[in-house]
């Protein structure tokens, strides 16, 4: 891999690299990055994961290179502590909860202390605090050079430093509003590079589709009233009806809020004037009210828009909101689909491409290619593609890696989505003897997924078992949020009179609390079963004996309701293809694969991977889906899985206490193997 990272440096192109776990892919694009001498960017796709390379991997190669180079970090502007919004808050805190007070109160005591605003490093920090945006800024309410604090900036600060350095570590959102800024016309956020790595590619087109499609909140709307009216009344007060004028907007916003019903969790489908399920008269006129209202403040707010930045940039933000008023009463652009969300309180309005691919394919500089040309070899078409080039000639290098990329050897379900057509294709496998380490067991007397009841019930009784006779230790994925509670409720009943293991569910806890505890038990001897779904699938890493049994409810086919699955479908079948064979199993075998990769991850871990949907085996896409498993071995009959939780079980019992040593050798006869 290395190699191949190596030559795409050089000789400019794009490279499409899927690394089995354990192939050390971040040493294997940052070694030829950082001994390269070109200026590289590098983009994941969490903060977690830049954080990692930043302040562990890269140091460590810098030493163990003997090499020089300036490297910065560049996250999202809600990332970096805004000290303007700070000294607002504070200004503001008259009848602000006790909450608000004490957090304003300790993001201010470390204000004194840090050096790179970066609000992650403040003591006690979560992520997903409710009181974040109070002191953080937004791409909408930032002032820019413009604001009284500017000089004291870390955003500011952090992309000089980004500006300067020979490698940028980002992350996909980043990377994606950068190209907005670009394509805007306004300056560049990020330096200009020769060379780009996205690591865990494969949560790149949906990122991109986010942010290249228009979406519009009810939450939007109505936090930008509340900030014009507070801001009025602060700066403008009596030179303009501002309670008014807020309130025409925020009952126009009621209105087609209203429009939608009660439905809560769910995306509904918007094919015609208006959503599913909403008049198409009324729903229009909603939108049409909510496009005068704003058109009545944006015009008040400009009238006093030049006594402050501020007043300016709301002025800004509410033409904004003008017209995306006016785009949702439109029909959509073409090759887009739109729908809407609905949350607890939010209703969130969505057109999206359906993938990345027509907008990036200008961007990679790759040469145009025939349909279908990225399933002929991509070794063949390599050398020919015609390569986009830097102001000085060089030409552009993209290397896109990631453990799960595609289900065939091509990698065209993630080429044709991000426009890559013509890249070099290389697949690295798992150096894992996953033969050994491992075991996949298929029930044979598995009750049928549509039995949702019997089936749930069926998962948590197979789980438990594996999880009483392990202490623990077991992971159970569910592909939907009511199977999540079902075998969550199931498993816990079931585990009742196990004081040792406790069952851990996701949802009840913050998803870094349920990690930390599961990982490294708070209590010696204390298990912990984990049912959950979702992110879980991806990015839950737990190395060594703390987890030695994933439990997957069903094959993880995405949605088939979901407007935008629906939508992608449909191109597939107008084209003459099977949107089941193109869409759906390449999706679930993605899915699968990265369920299946939370269970080994190093090359000591052992462990058994149950998969609890008869239809793996009953039907002619399972050989497909199990083909793109890791090869571990196979097993069908539950005596055979009992007898592999046993060895599990009796090789902890031999780390923990020496004198096992004689009853492993009983039960298992070769410790080396989970399978002798």
């Amino acid at each position: 891999m290395a190699t191949a990272v190596a030559q795409t440096l050089e000789e400019g192109g794009a490279l499409v690299v899927e690394a089995g776990t354990g192939v050390g892919k971040t040493f294997a694009y940052l070694i030829p990055a950082l001994l390269s001498g070109e200026r590289v960017l590098v983009s994941t796709a969490t903060k977690a994961l830049q954080d990692q390379i930043y302040f562990r991997d890269l140091p460590f190669l810098r030493k163990a290179l003997g090499i020089s180079l300036d490297a910065a970090l560049l996250k999202g502007r809600s990332s970096y502590l805004c000290p303007y919004r700070l000294e607002l808050a504070e200004s503001e805190l008259d009848g602000a909860s006790t909450a608000e007070v004490r957090w304003v109160g300790q993001v201010r005591k470390w204000s004194a202390t840090t050096v790179t605003g970066d609000m992650s490093e403040m003591p006690g920090f979560v992520e997903r605090s409710p009181h974040l945006p109070l002191v953080t800024s937004t791409r909408e309410n930032c002032l820019g050079a413009q604001c009284p604090s500017f000089t004291q900036c870390y955003v500011n600060k952090a992309r000089k430093e980004a500006l300067a350095a020979d490698l940028v570590v980002i992350n996909h959102h980043l990377f994606f509003a950068d190209l907005q800024v670009r394509e805007s016309g306004m300056a560049e956020l990020l330096p200009s590079v020769r060379a780009v790595v996205v690591d865990e590619a494969h949560q790149f087109n949906e990122t991109g589709v986010n942010f290249l499609g228009e979406q519009w909140s009810n939450s939007q709307v109505l936090d930008f009233a509340r900030e014009v009216l507070r801001t009025g009344n602060k700066l403008a007060r009596g030179l303009g009806d501002w309670a008014q004028l807020v309130f025409k907007v925020d009952e126009a916003c009621k209105r087609w809020m209203r429009c939608l019903g009660d439905g809560t969790h769910t995306r509904i489908n918007w094919g015609d004037a208006a959503p599913e399920g909403a008049d198409d008269k009324e729903w229009q006129e909603s939108l049409q009210e909510q496009a005068q209202a704003l058109e009545e403040l944006e015009q008040a707010l400009h009238k006093v828009a030049a006594s402050s930045p501020e007043l300016a940039r709301l002025e800004e933000r509410c033409h904004i909101h003008g017209q995306k008023a006016q785009l949702f009463q439109t029909k959509p652009k073409a090759g887009r689909v739109r729908w809407v969300e609905l949350g607890s309180v939010t209703i969130r309005m969505v057109e999206s491409p359906l993938d990345i691919a027509a907008d990036m394919r200008a961007h990679w500089g790759l040469a145009s290619t025939l349909e279908g040309q990225a399933e002929a070899s991509p070794a063949a078409a390599h050398p020919a593609q015609s390569k986009r080039t830097t102001d000085d000639g060089a030409s552009h290098a993209w290397i896109f890696t990631s453990a799960t990329l595609g289900a065939d050897p091509q990698l065209s379900h993630f080429t044709q989505a991000c426009g890559l057509d013509g890249a070099q294709v290389l697949q690295v496998p798992s150096p894992f003897n996953y033969t050994k380490q491992s075991v996949l067991y298929v029930p044979a007397d598995m009750p049928d997924p549509k039995e949702v009841a019997r089936h749930g019930q069926a998962v948590a009784l197979l789980a438990a078992e594996g999880a009483r006779a392990l202490g623990g230790r077991t992971l159970v994925l569910t592909t939907t949020l009511k199977a999540l509670r079902l075998i969550g409720d199931a498993l816990r009943e079931a585990l009742l009179a196990i004081d040792s293991v406790e069952v851990l569910i996701q949802g009840e806890q913050s998803k870094q609390r349920l990690m930390e505890k599961f990982r490294a038990p708070e209590t010696p001897g204390k298990g912990y079963v984990l049912v959950a779904s979702a992110t879980f699938w991806e990015g839950f890493d737990v190395p060594g004996d703390a987890l030695q049994l994933v439990v997957i409810d069903k094959l993880p086919f995405p949605p088939p309701h979901d407007p935008l699955i629906q939508a992608r479908a449909r191109k597939y079948e107008e084209a003459g293809q099977s949107s089941f064979a193109r869409l759906f199993v390449p999706e679930a075998a993605i899915a699968l694969k990265q369920g299946a990769g939370r269970l080994i991850r190093t090359e000591t871990d052992k462990g058994i991977l149950v998969l609890c949907d008869p239809r793996v085996v009953q039907k002619g896409y399972g050989k497909q889906l199990l083909a793109n498993l890791p090869p571990m071995s196979r097993m069908r009959s539950a005596a055979n899985f009992s007898e592999a939780v046993a060895r599990l079980a009796a090789s902890n019992a031999a780390t923990a206490t020496p004198r096992a040593q004689k009853a492993v050798a009983a039960v298992s006869g070769d410790e080396a193997s989970l399978t002798d």
